[in-house]
């Protein structure tokens, strides 16, 4: 065309340079200066034919009369207009057009000067452009202008001008981002490059410095453009220079492979890597490129003597990465194989030594690593893990830094950790055990030298980043495995603490303990004693938390012990001194006597009484490494030389002792030494008592308790004075109150020397109360209160409730019943003060007050004081509660006002809530506990404003961890204490409606908090059924008036979102280690998981007796509800899928129903009988109707007189019943159990044999299979007791079974007769033996394909220790072998047959590039295929093409493909199924060519049998697929007899059907997309078919 507009133009006019000015005239636009590009061009042909003298100068008329100034126009873009705005699109169209134009006038002038003029001057523009605003458009202009013009350059004359042009232009290609740096990397400079010469040289030389700037895909899109200069091919030209030998080159190239964010980035690096080694092969010259380090092996090499390998190795290698582009893991999978025989073929199996880098392998890795997908993600990490088990490979830096780097990335994510299908519950993650095998495989096959700063390296990395509480628990874990060396020194160490610090960052404290155990245990493993002090050892052992791992008495402080003692003689001194100032000795008694020494020492410039409290960490260094030595002496001495250990527990204590015992006589020591002694005293007692089984036999808690109480009676002394004698006057002497008051209750709970009468502390109660009262009780009279009497009458109220907690605590110990402290002056004091009294802000504070960041605000303290008196409070109303009379008038002791005015106390209440903060109102729920049912039936108003006010406290504490579940016990027990129900249920007034609303509330707040349903059914079923001493023994009563509680119970569990999920199932893992983990030992477990509250429901069911007859109504009404509430689900429009919550609401309800079965008597399943057949009817999933049908066989066995109920549920047409007869045939299969109570059993053995083959007559496979099941069971009955009177039905009995059994070939029929008898249901299950709990909870829910979540292991029955399992509950465990059978029903096994021999495959010899495999679906029959070939009667053109698209899902592509099938005149469509005709998307595309072309129905199960059919009668299938071996569309020739297999949309064709064709054929493509939609796919193989037949056919007839 365009040399069509170019003749036109001179035919108007001989004259060049009259139509080159007409043209330069006008408004320029872009298709003027087109056709002025074009009429150049027709110029140059005729000026290379020898005419047209004045061309030369016409042409730099026009360069530098309209195309400079053109250009020099369009340097300024629009301010703000983005290179993507389409307004931009002319622009670029006229600059690309006057760039054409002008390298035409530069050819015509002949002369260089031109080109140089006019790239120098493009240049300065280029270069400028950045510098002036308003000028971004002048980059694109010049680089148009430098494109056009570079070619016409000189190489020789104007080199310097060319390496300034192209070292210009690669800075602009590699480090802009906008349309010039595009056409800089896309135009100008491969068109400089292929000039070869300077320009060249200098774009290779900018591509590979070591230090240029620019990204990955600019290099790539350069390198790319110059691969036929950089990588020629023999006899291609000139040749520039090599890249193959250049690391630099290389680099780039995986840089682009695996970091490269674009596809056509990463396939500009697979063409350079392929055109590389298709070079190598063809010119057979030895190449190598080294990779920099010293004996490393070679990115690149090429040896003709090893052709074929190599070939082999890149042809694999490029393969798996244009398979990773489909980022589908089915695709990938079948290739992986493939990626072990690269390592194979990388490292020599002479030398051992990498023969290719190692960088190519890792290429692959972190291409999967970073994939969007995460199942391919995880699936490139385990296959790294696995590399080490399988072989050893050398070592490699590059592999330590892919860990270090990429792969600890990926590890962070948790959802990586996750179990496998089919996988048991707490069976621990299988990624995380290949990633603790991998790490010791790894660091034991690293050189001595390397592992420390390995190690070291990792250690940091795992300190470096926010981790979530799964992933640092197993990378913890695998640290701990690798084996014992010496790697650590104190850089390690302190690495370690780092990791300790990111284990803290999650709120799942069992987590975070066996975690911190696992480092505890890497350090001991690694760690280099020498290069580490004691000093540090006890520094990394405080930054653990006792309470969470380290406890005493655990297996981790046993082996903690056992290695210092191995090691103590080994620790290094430190290079400088230690945070205390110590100067360390080798010995660990000697460290830690000074470590005591030293830390009672006090600091010389903090000795002033207004000092600061210290901080705790110092006391728990010292009570934690004294423990940790004297159990280290422990071990040391025989058990006859126990007195050492004592002796050495003395010595270690004699400063701490010493300095205790003067605290009551000596009024001078500084305060910093008593605030140290007193802390390092608590933390001993708190730490010392063992956890486990060690207790019992621990010797050192004894004695320290005897040591304590030598100085008992000084400290006593020392805290009367302090709390009494107004010497706590700041508001930091608030902390050291709260350390006094600590210290008395730790030693209250002593006991007394012997010969005494318990702690001498317990003597100064009655002091320190009467003193408290005082101070509080002494009034300013009008004076404003300063901040020292504010602060002692804080001290005092703090006091006073801690001498209530410590008589409450300890009244039932003999010293205090025998001498009971005087209650009566507290009383008093209560009496006289007001309630919530709040303590008056003092004037002063703002100049007086020395807050600090430890130390409270004034609202804070005041806080306090408000609890305080509630505690107090608290203690009295609980004396006088257990002393109330029964009558009025008996009082025996005076009654303080709180208890006297209980409604006026209850006010009081509700006004500290609304002022306390949510975590200081614990007391106030306790007084609200004893007051509420006294007030429930006179103020009800008040008790319903009490739980109201009280639960939206508990819900604005949900997120609270530390306070919220002690305080949902407290607000639990008293809105559902036993009297508060009873009243309210009775009264039926607003009390009672809004306790059931809170019931609801807490189970909705269950759904999203887990564990806080369980406190209340806990606490619900154990008031219900071992009520309190002073409570009635009616109490049962309110489980029937609140039965929607146990209901709710019965039928509880949330679905859990995966990460949820997950973090249950690691949780579940470190439980079941036991005592191996010391977090299971130190946390206690809450039994805060969803199963444990049906787990109580069930218990509490369990140990209800039938013969009380509340107990029998109760569950009579619980099991109503339950099938009111099953078929509320079945009616619910919600689909019930597998697993969907409905399904397992159902399922639970028929669990409990099985559980209550034994106390149902015969009336009142004849109230229910029929509400159970009918579920019966129901279109229920396979695990509802396994308990369906065993209820039903327990109900027929244990009551034979409902079998007439029975048969009528077989009286219903067959339309009606469909397949939910089976479940009734299902229940005739254990017909031998139902019949064994029945004394005359030939009658319904009849009946039974009559309706079973009645129904194996069916037109139905799966009720004929059913009913042949059951017409074995019960026929071989009829056989045992020799029914003589069914020998009519002998005959076809026999004949029936015995065609089921010895039906001819491996059809699907016989397959699944011998799977449904093998089925566990009618093969092992006894409906009698196996009733258990076990079977219930566990068995049947794993045999039926439940998820996990489901399935309630039997021993979280026994670990359920808050209620009794009790001598009538169910026996637990199955007495069949029930248990040790696999899950599978049998209806589901046909799905996976094929697929799981295809799993079984090492390596496919064909694979996808892209597709993911299609996975088979049962079949329903077999089918016999026949055509019907309508079209052929009518006179069409019939080929011998058959198209299979069986596995096409959508239904406008089958339309489609039926009306192409059709216009060319194939022979038959095969289709997955022929309903697809009646769809109005498939008739819109068909119109009609379904009624002229064969449809044949072939479902994908049968796929594979059709194929081989088809091949034994010629045919060759060939499948539509990009595979390795797959053969270009146009370079392919179809035999007549042909059959083309389409893939789905998805998944292409499945893995397995691959290795079944005969030949694929794939459609080449010059794109980025790397698919076509299936139908176009098929159109076009169709097409190509038809004319290679017509053409064959057209040479036959010539």
């Amino acid at each position: 065309m365009e040399w069509v507009l170019a003749e036109a133009l001179l035919g108007q006019s001989r004259d060049p340079r009259v139509l080159l000015r007409t043209l330069c005239r006008g408004e320029a636009s872009a298709e003027r200066v087109e056709t002025l590009h074009f009429l150049l061009q027709r110029l140059e042909d005729e000026a290379a034919r020898g005419g047209g003298d004045a061309l030369p100068e016409a042409a730099r008329e026009v360069a530098a009369g309209y195309l400079v100034p053109l250009l020099r126009r369009l340097r300024v873009r629009p301010p703000g207009t983005p290179d993507s705005d389409p307004s931009a699109r002319p622009r670029r169209r006229l600059l690309r057009a006057a760039g054409a134009a002008l390298r035409s006038c530069a050819r015509l002038a002949g002369g260089p000067p031109l080109a140089a003029t006019l790239a120098e001057e493009a240049l300065r523009d280029l270069l400028a452009a950045g510098a002036v605003p308003g000028l971004e458009g002048g980059a694109e202009a010049a680089v148009e202008v430098l494109a056009a013009v570079g070619p016409c350059l000189r190489p020789r004359e104007d080199g310097p001008l060319l390496q300034r042009v192209a070292e210009a232009a690669l800075a602009l290609a590699l480090a802009g981002d906008g349309e010039a740096a595009a056409l800089a990397a896309g135009r100008l400079l491969p068109a400089l490059g292929q000039g070869g010469g300077a320009a060249l040289r200098a774009v290779w030389c900018g591509l590979v410095a070591p230090s240029g700037p620019g990204r990955v895909g600019p290099r790539l899109q350069v390198l790319s453009s110059l691969a036929e200069r950089l990588l020629p091919a023999p006899g291609e030209g000139e040749a520039g220079p090599d890249a193959r030998r250049c690391a630099r080159f290389w680099r780039t190239v995986q840089a682009g492979l695996s970091d490269a964010e674009d596809a056509l980035t990463r396939k500009r690096a697979r063409y350079l890597l392929q055109r590389a080694v298709e070079v190598s092969a063809e010119q057979g010259v030895p190449c190598t490129c080294g990779s920099g380090e010293a004996n490393g092996p070679s990115l690149f090499w090429w040896s003709e003597g090893k052709k074929d390998e190599l070939l082999k190795f890149w042809e694999n290698y490029i393969l798996i990465m244009e398979t990773l582009e489909g980022n589908q893991i089915h695709v990938i999978k079948p290739v992986l194989p493939k990626l072990n025989h690269l390592f194979d073929y990388a490292v020599s199996e002479e030398t051992g030594r990498w023969l290719l880098h190692p960088s190519w392998h890792l290429c692959v890795y972190k291409r999967m690593l970073e994939s969007e997908n995460k199942i391919l993600a995880k699936e490139g990490v385990t296959h790294f893990l696995q590399l080490y088990e399988a072989k050893g490979l050398p070592f490699s830096p590059e592999i330590s830094e892919f860990i270090i780097g990429p792969l600890m990335d990926a590890l962070s994510d948790s959802s990586l950790y996750g179990r496998s299908p089919g996988q048991q519950i707490g069976s621990g993650s299988p990624l995380g055990l290949k990633l603790q095998r991998f790490l010791a495989a790894y660091i034991s096959l690293l050189p001595e030298e390397l592992k420390s700063s390995f190690l070291l390296k990792f250690i940091q990395k795992m300190s470096s980043r926010h981790w979530c509480a799964v992933p640092i628990l197993f990378l913890s874990k695998a640290l701990a495995s690798v084996p014992r060396c010496k790697a650590l020194g104190l850089e390690g160490l302190l690495a370690l603490r780092g990791v300790l610090q990111c284990t803290m960052a999650t709120h799942q404290i069992l987590l975070r303990g066996a975690a911190q155990c696992h480092l505890l245990h890497a350090a001991m493993n690694l760690v280099d004693v020498e290069e580490v002090s004691l000093s540090d050892i006890s520094a990394f052992l405080t930054s653990l938390r006792q309470e969470e791992s380290l406890g005493r008495g655990t297996s981790l402080w046993t082996e903690l012990c056992d290695w210092l003692c191995v090691n103590e003689s080994c620790f290094g001194r430190p290079s400088t001194c230690g945070s205390i100032g110590l100067q360390e000795t080798c010995s660990l008694n000697a460290y830690v006597k000074s470590l005591v020494q030293e830390y009672i020492t006090s600091p010389a410039w903090e000795t002033g009484e207004k000092c600061r409290m210290p901080d705790w960490a110092e006391a728990k260094l010292v009570a934690l490494m004294v423990l940790l030595a004297v159990d280290v002496e422990g071990r040391k001495v025989q058990p006859s030389e126990r007195q050492r250990t004592q002796n050495v527990l003395r010595i270690f204590l004699d400063p701490l002792l010493d300095a205790l015992g003067k605290l009551g006589s000596n009024a001078y020591l500084p305060l910093r030494k008593t605030d140290r002694c007193l802390q390092a005293l608590v933390t001993l007692l708190r730490t010392c008592s063992p956890k486990g089984a060690s207790a019992r036999d621990d010797e050192v808690s004894p004695v320290l308790q005897d040591l304590v109480a030598s100085a008992a009676e000084s400290i006593s002394d020392f805290l009367l004075r302090r709390l009494t004698m107004n010497e706590l006057s700041s508001v930091a002497d608030l902390d050291r109150c709260q350390l006094y008051l600590q210290v008395f209750a730790e030693l209250a709970g002593l006991p007394g020397k012997r010969g005494e009468r318990g702690s001498p502390v317990l003597r100064i109660i009655s002091p320190l109360r009467d003193a408290s009262i005082r101070h509080l009780q002494d009034t300013d009279s009008g004076r404003v209160p300063t901040l020292g009497r504010q602060v002692q009458r804080a001290v005092s109220m703090a006091a006073l409730a801690a001498v209530c907690e410590v008589c409450e605590a300890l009244g039932q110990t003999p010293e205090l019943q025998r001498d009971p402290p005087d209650a009566g002056p507290t009383e008093r004091l209560l009496a006289a003060l007001p309630l919530n009294q709040r303590l008056q802000k003092p004037q002063q504070q703002s100049s007086l007050l020395e807050e600090s960041s430890s130390s409270p605000g004034w609202g804070r303290i005041a806080a306090q004081y408000i609890h305080d008196q509630w505690a107090c409070l608290s203690f009295l109303l609980k004396k006088h509660h257990a002393l109330l009379p029964t009558s009025e008038g008996a009082l025996r002791d005076p009654v303080p006002p709180a208890v006297q005015t209980p409604a006026s106390t209850l006010q009081a209440a509700l006004a500290a809530l609304t002022v306390l903060p949510s975590d200081r109102v614990l007391p106030v729920f306790r007084c609200m506990k004893l007051l509420v049912p006294q007030l429930l039936a006179p103020s009800e108003s008040v008790c319903v404003e009490a739980f109201d006010m009280a639960w939206k406290i508990i819900s604005t504490l949900s997120n609270t961890q530390l306070v919220f579940w002690s305080n949902l016990k407290a607000f639990v027990q008293f809105v559902f204490d036993t009297k508060v129900l009873t009243i309210a249920a009775k009264i039926k007034g607003q009390a009672y409606f809004k306790i059931k609303e809170i019931m609801h509330e807490v189970i909705e707040m269950s759904a999203a908090k887990t564990g806080v349903f369980n406190t209340l059914v806990t606490h619900c079923c154990q008031a219900w059924l071992v009520p309190a001493p002073e409570v009635s023994q009616g109490s049962f009563s309110n489980a029937t008036h609140y039965s929607e509680l146990v209901l709710e119970a019965c039928v509880f569990g949330t679905v859990f979102r995966r990460d949820q999920r997950l973090i249950q199932d690691v949780q579940t893992f470190i439980e079941n280690l036991g005592h191996d983990c010391a977090a299971n030992v130190v946390i206690e477990n809450t039994k805060r998981e969803d199963h444990y509250v049906r787990v109580c429901a069930v218990k509490f069911l369990c140990l209800l007796d039938d013969s009380n007859v509340s107990h029998k109504a109760f569950m009579e009404d619980l099991a109503i509800k339950l099938l009111e509430k099953e078929a509320l689900v079945s009616s619910s429009r919600t689909r019930c899928y597998v697993n969907s919550q409905q399904h397992r609401v159902k399922n639970r309800v028929w669990q409990i129903l099985l559980v209550l079965f034994p106390r149902f008597d015969q009336n009142f399943l004849n109230r229910i009988i029929d509400k159970i057949l009918q579920a019966g009817f129901i279109n229920n999933q396979a695990s509802i109707k396994y308990y369906i049908e065993w209820i039903i066989i327990l109900i027929l066995h244990k009551f034979p007189q409902f079998l007439p109920k029975f048969w009528d549920c077989f009286s219903c047409g067959e339309d009606n019943l469909k397949t939910s007869i089976c479940t009734f045939l299902s229940v005739l299969s254990h017909w031998d159990i139902i019949t064994q109570n029945l004394t005359e059993k030939k009658l319904a053995l009849k009946q039974a044999l009559v309706i079973a083959l009645q129904w194996g007559f069916s037109h139905n496979f799966s009720v004929r299979l059913y009913a042949l099941v059951a017409l074995n069971k019960v026929w071989g009955m009829c056989k045992t007791l020799q029914m003589g009177e069914l020998d009519a039905l002998a005959s076809v009995i026999e004949s029936s079974l015995s065609q089921v059994e010895s039906t001819p070939g491996a059809g699907n029929a016989k397959k699944n007769w011998q799977r449904i008898q093998d089925h566990f249901f009618f093969a092992t299950f006894h409906p009698l033996q196996d009733y258990c709990l076990e079977t219930i909870f566990h068995i049947l829910p794993r045999l039926a394909g439940l998820v996990e979540d489901e399935w309630i292991t039997i021993d979280k029955f026994a670990k359920f220790t808050d209620l009794p399992s009790g001598a009538g509950a169910h026996r637990y465990l199955s007495a069949t072998q029930l248990r040790e059978l696999r899950p599978g029903d049998w209806a589901q096994q046909d799905a996976g047959a094929h697929s799981a021999e295809a799993d079984r495959q090492s390596e496919w010899t064909d694979v996808q590039k892209k597709i993911l495999p299609w996975r088979h679906s049962a079949p329903d029959a077999d089918l016999e295929l026949v055509f019907q070939d309508r079209a052929a009667k009518l006179g069409k053109a019939i080929s011998r093409l058959i198209v299979v698209a069986s596995l096409i899902d959508k239904p406008t592509n089958l339309g489609g493909l039926c009306r192409t099938c059709e216009v060319f005149g194939a022979a038959a469509l095969v289709v997955g199924s022929l309903q697809c005709v009646s769809d109005k998307q498939f008739q819109q595309l068909s119109v009609s060519a379904e009624q002229w072309l064969p449809l044949v129905e072939v479902k994908p199960p049968q796929l594979a049998d059709y194929l081989r059919q088809k091949q034994a009668e010629g045919y060759t299938v060939i499948g539509v697929e990009q595979t390795a071996r797959s053969t270009a569309l146009t370079q392919y020739c179809f035999p007549e007899r042909s059959l083309l297999l389409l893939g789905n949309e998805r998944e292409g064709i499945p893995a397995s059907l691959i290795q079944q064709l005969d030949v694929c054929v794939e459609i080449p493509q010059q794109g980025i997309t790397r698919s076509l939609n299936v139908h176009v796919s098929g159109a076009l193989l169709v097409w190509e078919y038809t004319r290679q037949q017509l053409r064959r056919r057209g040479g036959t007839q010539a």
